[in-house]
This record gives C-alpha cells, sequence and structure tokens, in this order.
C-alpha cells in the first residue's frame, strides 16, 4: 500500500513537495513550482495555511536507508 510521507532527503523547507512528487511519481519541482502558483493566485494566504497543515499533519518518512 502506497503512502503519503515528508521526504527526509529531497526537501527544502518541511519536505512536503518531495513527498507529495514521490507519492505521485513526478518530478518533485513541479509540485513546488505549482504551490507556488497557488501561493500567488490565492493571494498567499491559504495556500501558506494548506502548506503549514500538510506539514504538521504528514508524516515524516522513517530514516533514510544507506
Amino acid at each position: 500500500m502506497k503512502r503519503l510521507y515528508r521526504s527526509r532527503t529531497d526537501r527544502f523547507l518541511g519536505g512536503v513537495c518531495g513527498g507529495m512528487g514521490k507519492y505521485f511519481e513526478v518530478d518533485p519541482t513541479l509540485v513546488r513550482v505549482l504551490w507556488a502558483v497557488g501561493f500567488v493566485l490565492t493571494g498567499c494566504f491559504p495556500a501558506l495555511i494548506g502548506y503549514i497543515l500538510a506539514w504538521a499533519i504528514i508524516p515524516e518518512e522513517g530514516p533514510a536507508e544507506t
């Protein structure tokens, strides 16, 4: 079963976009660009609250295996 986690390795702030990119099998940069566009189009506040909520709700993935 596929689960959504915040990324430990592909992160810029909290790993939310990196984890979403891994979950949806797309480049995390695309997720970051879409989030930035949403940030601008919604007047900043809703997208910021959404990111903070995602950061708080989505668990971080387990320790990185080396």
